[in-house]
């Protein structure tokens, strides 16, 4: 165990959930270092983050980025290293063994992150193991015969999601035989092997989550649902409530324990309209974007990781407060809104002033402005504008 100095360092500084773990983390005393690819990022203008860095682009230059990052711990006393991203995740834990000479990375290696993304594999154990699902077709790059046999057999409207990603990303709804075809073919070209699931009705989504120990016992919990979202069809939320709802603990916990998962992960169920139950949507070792409800709710899992990777070893805790609400406004629903088929019904939600917001904050004012300046940036650059909208 390396000596401890209190320094963490945090990547992906403009997205929300990147500030959730520099607001936790700085409030707790540590000197938190965020980087991003510009200076003009959300999270580098909060009062909890004592210093800044601009690396290479992780999108546009992968290597440079695990590179410098790699030159950064070297240099640097950091007790803990924070990618937040997806894709800083694994470009990260591709060279875990190097960076672990010199700071902690409470990630698990590439091949081990990879088998927990494997969506095919995490819906097989989870019918093993009596955790509900939606019902559910393994494709492969069958040239279009076998999907094509598929076709006449399924009702629809159904969903075609890649086998290897996460969260909507790649999520194709199909409502006939036609677009089952055409859209197969693009899946199996895209992403090789994926999953045909029945579209569940409703718009009802729970998210568990969850910090579990090297025995796969859980640390740390909280639930949430999603009141409004962005796309309005099924997409981030843009308005979530903490829940108490034990089916959905015991599912994601024995879907959890039969993968002998440890560290942080979401489990996200859709609520079927039909009949009230809950199906499996997605497991994810990431931390989501809507990470600041939960540690308002008193589940601070970023500061649990950092203990954990201090070898720290924690007493169970799974209480958290009921009822409590968070929005992301900006831009979350503020695109709800201008998607919203009724604005005028739709407006007095919108200046709901007594509900806690994922940036805007008067205790810490600055990430706002960083927002708009990263915005700009952003929204200039055509590639980065398709990036940043694909995360919401």
């Amino acid at each position: 165990m390396m000596k401890k100095t209190g320094n963490v360092f945090v990547a992906d500084a403009q997205m929300r959930n990147s500030l959730a773990v520099i607001r936790s983390l700085g409030k707790k005393g540590l000197t938190v270092t965020g980087g991003e690819e510009t200076r003009y990022a959300t999270g580098l203008f909060s009062r909890y983050c004592q210093h800044s860095r601009t690396y290479p682009s992780p999108y546009k230059e992968p290597a440079s980025f695990t590179q410098y990052m790699l030159d950064e711990v070297r240099a640097n006393q950091y007790d803990v290293l924070f990618p937040v991203n997806e894709e800083t995740i694994l470009f990260i834990a591709e060279r875990i063994d190097e960076f672990s000479r010199y700071t902690v990375v409470p990630y698990p290696d590439y091949k081990i992150l990879s088998k927990a993304m494997d969506r095919i594999n995490t819906v097989k154990t989870a019918l093993d193991y009596s955790v509900p699902c939606p019902k559910t077709y393994y494709m492969g790059r069958y040239g279009g015969k076998g999907f094509e046999e598929l076709a006449g057999k399924i009702e629809y409207p159904v969903i075609i999601r890649p086998g290897s990603c996460r969260g909507p990303a790649g999520a194709l709804l199909c409502g006939s035989i036609q677009d089952f075809n055409e859209r197969c073919r693009e899946a199996d070209s895209k992403y090789g092997p994926f999953l045909v699931q029945e579209h569940i009705p409703g718009s009802l989504v729970i998210g568990v989550y969850v910090l579990l120990n090297r025995q796969s016992e859980p640390v740390a919990l909280s639930v949430q649902k999603i009141i409004r979202s962005y796309p309005l069809s099924g997409g981030s939320g843009t308005l979530r409530e903490t829940i108490k709802d034990q089916r959905a603990v015991d599912h994601a916990l024995r879907l959890l324990s039969a993968m002998k998962w440890n560290g942080f992960a979401k489990v996200e169920f859709c609520v079927d309209e039909r009949d009230g139950s809950l199906k499996l949507s997605d497991v994810s070792p990431f931390f989501p974007g809507s990470l600041h409800l939960s540690i308002l709710a008193g589940a601070d899992f970023p500061y649990l990781m950092y203990k954990m990777a201090m070898g720290e070893e924690l007493e169970p805790d799974l209480s958290y407060k009921e009822g409590i609400k968070c929005r992301w406004l900006l831009p979350g629903d503020l695109m709800w809104f201008l998607a919203s088929s009724d604005k005028l019904e739709a407006l007095p939600a919108l200046f709901t002033s007594n509900t806690a917001d994922d940036i805007l904050s008067f205790d810490d004012p600055g990430p706002a402005v960083g927002f708009f300046l990263a915005a700009v940036r952003y929204f200039s650059d055509k590639e980065m504008r398709r990036l940043m909208l694909s995360k919401l």
